[in-house]
């Protein structure tokens, strides 16, 4: 008797698109269809599919070693892989283990010369719209980053944020957002620059902050955690040409009129809003709206002297 592995996969976790409960009920169907009632279910919630670092799927890769199941079924080819290498090699693992794959969206069947044929052609055009899809999310993100307009969350200590009316090339009225300075806040942003390059340590501004009753904007003591993401924001920093080319050292791309005046925005730093870290070949840097308060010189030398003392 011939088992199953249906394996089903959604990249956030959204009510919209094929849910998982959706995959497992069609791939249900197709096998029943087949006079196949023994299945194992693997599920990834929540992951990407450009590579296979998922936790059921791995145990599902172990379990095909095992030899647990006949046969990987999925609703759709991309729910496996939109990486053709990642996806060939999958195939030649389930080929050495004697395990067919099926999808049943693209009714590909490995079992079968053409259903393998297909499959291949299909995992190309999954990996292209991959790369099509992140292409068009970065030349969105280089369009933002163009207009240097903050995009939301909480705002960084020292600003607030404001509406702005604008129109668009059809005249059609719009609403954007920048940064508006508070002055009484940065003023701590500056002392804590200033107070970090003569102690050389973040508790010790911590502890100074402390004793002149010093609070952040939510009222707490400032955190070693806190001061480290003043310090290193590129938001209060003045663009001017030093900057740009401290930051193109890093392989950061910058846009905009280092005017010595304005400060900058970064954007595309992190995957999703509080993922990991992209490469920083990844980033974006713009001049933004607001203005800079601290010069390019001492922004460098406080990232120089960080970047020293985490060693």
């Amino acid at each position: 008797m011939k088992t199953a592995a249906i394996y089903t996969r959604k990249s956030v976790y959204s009510s919209r698109g094929e849910s998982i409960e959706n995959q497992i009920k069609m791939c249900k169907k197709y096998l029943i269809q087949q006079n196949i009632n023994e299945f194992l279910i693997y599920e990834d919630e929540g992951f990407s599919g450009k590579n296979f670092n998922r936790p059921n799927f791995k145990k599902m890769l172990k379990d095909a070693k095992e030899k647990k199941f006949n046969i990987l079924i999925c609703y759709r080819l991309d729910r496996v892989s939109r990486n053709i290498a990642g996806f060939s090699s999958l195939i030649e693992d389930l080929d050495r283990n004697d395990i067919s794959f099926i999808s049943v969206s693209e009714q590909f069947d490995t079992s079968k010369p053409m259903g393998r044929a297909m499959m291949y052609i299909a995992s190309v055009f999954a990996q292209l719209e991959r790369e099509t899809i992140a292409e068009r999310v970065r030349d969105n993100m280089l369009e933002l980053a163009r207009s240097g307009r903050w995009l939301g969350g909480r705002t960084p200590t020292g600003f607030k944020s404001t509406s702005l009316t604008v129109f668009d090339e059809y005249l059609n009225e719009r609403k954007i957002f920048k940064l508006s300075p508070l002055e009484y806040e940065l003023d701590i942003v500056k002392l804590i620059f200033d107070i970090y390059l003569d102690k050389k340590s973040l508790s010790k501004v911590s502890q100074y902050l402390k004793a002149k009753g010093i609070k952040t904007k939510m009222d707490n003591d400032f955190s070693k955690c806190t001061l480290m993401g003043i310090l290193t924001n590129i938001v209060y920093v003045k663009a001017d040409v030093a900057i740009f080319n401290f930051l193109h050292e890093s392989n950061i791309e910058t846009i905009g009129n280092p005017d010595g005046i304005h400060g900058m925005l970064s954007y595309n730093k992190r995957n999703g809003k509080n993922g990991p870290y992209r490469k920083t070949n990844d980033w974006i840097c713009a001049v933004a709206k607001h203005e800079g308060i601290i010069s390019s010189e001492t922004w460098i030398n406080v990232q120089n002297l960080l970047k020293c003392n985490r060693k």
